[in-house]
């Protein structure tokens, strides 16, 4: 591949992903191929599945080596497995997408024509910036627990960001190395710390209206989403504590 033009990590967290890869790795392939990154990748996180993703992001590998396939030192957590991704890339631009691509890779288009020009530095997709975008909605008390989330969020840290849930994010590589580094948080409420450690930083965050579909099978129980109001207050003590500095 060329060296010419911006290049990509896309960072792909995966814990029990053993069925839905496959296709999720041939689609992102198929896409990047026609795509304008002159040189990219796929980095698969394997966070200690039971299921045999390690042997399928392997094969996957075998077959086609922009893939590389990363293992987490068992099952750490999410926020882990994408701070592993983003701190072993060395691309521009890094992407982070869920396994079920419950944000289309096409819209990826969309986050790179918000930073191509340096207006951002980041790009994050949103779902509840066009909520006529999202063609599966999510069951109904898991909305409302995360309006309710996104709430308490902006009240509390102050991250003015609608949703900052959403897996589809794209970060410039200087950016995911400041933020990820000083990441704390291993499991749901990494989002929100390494967005607003980023904000804290200074560098801009341009929030996107992206096409957006929920999944079944999702890894978020409703001890998880408890856990992520309790690491907003992690995240204050942390600030507070110098361990963003």
């Amino acid at each position: 591949m060329s060296s010419a033009g911006p290049s990509l990590s896309i960072i792909i967290p995966a814990y029990n992903e053993r069925t839905r890869l496959p296709a999720t790795l041939q689609r992102i392939i198929d896409y990047m191929k026609g795509s304008v990154w002159s040189d990219w990748e796929i980095i698969v996180v394997d966070d200690g599945s039971t299921d045999g993703t390690a042997e399928v992001a392997e094969a996957a590998h075998e077959a086609d080596a922009c893939v590389r396939v990363l293992h987490n030192p068992g099952n750490r957590g999410k926020g882990y497995a994408v701070r592993n991704g983003m701190l072993h890339s060395g691309m521009d631009w890094r992407l982070l997408t869920d396994a079920d691509l419950s944000a289309p890779i096409e819209e990826l288009e969309k986050l790179w024509n918000a930073v191509k020009d340096g207006n951002a530095e980041i790009a994050i997709g949103s779902r509840a910036l066009d909520r006529s975008l999202i063609g599966v909605h999510q069951p109904g008390f898991r909305e409302s627990a995360g309006k309710l989330f996104n709430f308490v969020m902006q009240v509390f840290i102050g991250l003015h960001i609608r949703d900052t849930q959403c897996g589809f994010k794209l970060f410039r590589g200087d950016t995911a190395k400041a933020a990820f580094e000083r990441q704390q948080i291993e499991r749901f409420g990494f989002d929100v710390e390494a967005l607003f450690i980023a904000q804290n930083l200074g560098y801009r965050i341009a929030e996107i209206p992206v096409r957006w579909n929920h999944v079944d099978g999702s890894k978020v129980g409703m001890l998880n989403g408890a856990q992520s109001f309790l690491d907003l207050a992690k995240i204050r003590l942390n600030q507070l504590s110098g361990k963003y500095s």
